[in-house]
């Protein structure tokens, strides 16, 4: 094998407030829980039937922890990239050895799009690590006035 790739891609919504914490360093981490779900319809029964994963998100950049903060809430349906992390901790109840696998944004090949329409003008936000951490509304001004110069 030539190399090899660490990415997620989900579209999901969060089955929470995003929690915002401070580390040891002093800088912002936000911790998502995104759900992602499939339905279908069952053979034999004919129901309906859904199966909903959960998914936990970390993200360590501060211009997206602060858009985070600031914009999306609990129901809220986003797009991320980032890359799968497993951690290992020990459990102080037990003494055991635990390891949690989460989605991890950071650095330049993360990205977060909230896809629900709060905007005024109904377009989507995207923002990553590479891009402007505010809202792009600057980004979709009226372009309206450009329909004048169209030659037919």
């Amino acid at each position: 094998m030539a190399g090899s790739l660490n990415k997620v891609q989900l579209i999901g919504r969060l089955g929470a407030d995003p929690e915002i914490k401070q580390m040891v360093n002093g800088k912002n981490v936000a911790r998502l829980s995104i759900a992602t779900s499939q339905s279908w319809k069952d053979k034999s029964s004919g129901e309906r039937k859904e199966k909903t994963e959960w998914h936990r998100v970390v993200i360590f950049n501060e211009g997206l922890v602060n858009v985070v903060q600031q914009y999306v809430k609990k129901g809220a349906n986003v797009y991320i990239e980032g890359q799968l992390s497993t951690r290992k901790w020990k459990d102080e109840s037990t003494g055991q050895d635990k390891y949690s696998t989460e989605i991890v944004l950071q650095g330049y090949n993360s990205s977060l799009t909230m896809l629900d329409s709060r905007v005024n003008n109904g377009n989507a936000n995207l923002v990553s690590e590479n891009k402007s951490s505010l809202p792009n509304d600057k980004l979709n001004q009226d372009t309206s006035d450009l329909d004048d110069e169209i030659p037919f």
